[in-house]
């Protein structure tokens, strides 16, 4: 199932989509719940990021073509790094271009969301933890990234992670594995194009890797890296994710305020 979060009347909720309504449900997706059967229109809500993670946990250099059109080489071992939770914005929220950097890129990525606290998780149970899957914006300053050691500010700046539009629920590693298509595209024009299966290390690795070194709490995000094509941004373009199977993640690029 696709599940939502939304505002409406100045109130949050979740609610599973169902053709063009939000069907809203008692309670919270980590966790058993029901359906209320009290439906809204979709055109009369407004998505919010589909969940509001602890952490962002993101992984670099996992598509081979997108390490080497940047120059760089396919790591040993996963490059991972953190977007701060105040980078999350949602579906149709704008990306305001950051005063200290002249040169901003999307890179289409598909989002793993935590389902339950886990550590450790061994790679039989990863998807026991996975409560679903999202599309996501790793909105990148380059400039910044290649002039400094450290990712933090290139990659964590207030709204460079959109997610959305919803969770898709039905999705498991077998079916990233198989190869879901995952496109960009800047004002209508394609940008990227890629398959999920071209990742060089799959979900479970991802997991399994990150979950040695650190608890996933419920609703965390995991961003599994980038197909190649990745390019600029500019102040009024209208950046759009779309992944196979759960949907289209879109933004548009203002200026800082």
């Amino acid at each position: 199932m696709r599940i939502a979060r939304f505002s409406i009347d100045g109130n949050v909720g979740f609610g599973v989509v169902e053709d063009d309504a939000l069907d809203v449900i008692k309670g919270h997706p980590f966790a058993e719940f029901e359906r209320s059967g009290q439906k809204v229109p979709l055109d009369k809500v407004r998505l919010l990021p589909p969940v509001l993670p602890n952490k962002v946990v993101g992984v670099g250099r996992n598509y081979a073509e997108h390490a080497a059109e940047l120059g760089n080489a396919v790591p040993d071992v996963p490059v991972t790094f953190f977007k701060p939770s105040t980078s999350v914005i949602g579906p149709g929220d704008p990306v305001a271009y950051p005063s200290f950097s002249q040169e901003v890129h999307h890179e289409a990525e598909l989002a793993v969301v935590i389902g339950r606290m886990c550590r450790e998780v061994p790679r039989e149970r990863v998807k026991d933890v996975i409560l679903g899957y999202t599309c996501a914006n790793d909105i990148t300053a380059r400039d910044v990234q290649q002039r400094e050691k450290q990712w933090a500010r290139a990659k964590g700046f207030d709204g460079s992670c959109p997610l959305g539009p919803w969770v898709e629920t039905e999705l498991a590693p077998a079916d990233i594995a198989a190869g879901l298509t995952i496109q960009c595209t800047v004002n209508g024009e394609q940008r990227q194009l890629g398959r999920t299966s071209d990742m060089v290390r799959p979900i479970e690795d991802l997991i399994v890797h990150i979950s040695e070194a650190m608890t996933l709490l419920p609703g965390d995000v995991i961003l599994t890296g980038t197909p190649a094509g990745v390019g600029p941004l500019n102040v009024g373009d209208e950046v759009a994710v779309t992944i196979e199977g759960i949907g289209t993640l879109t933004n548009k690029v203002i200026k800082r305020g």
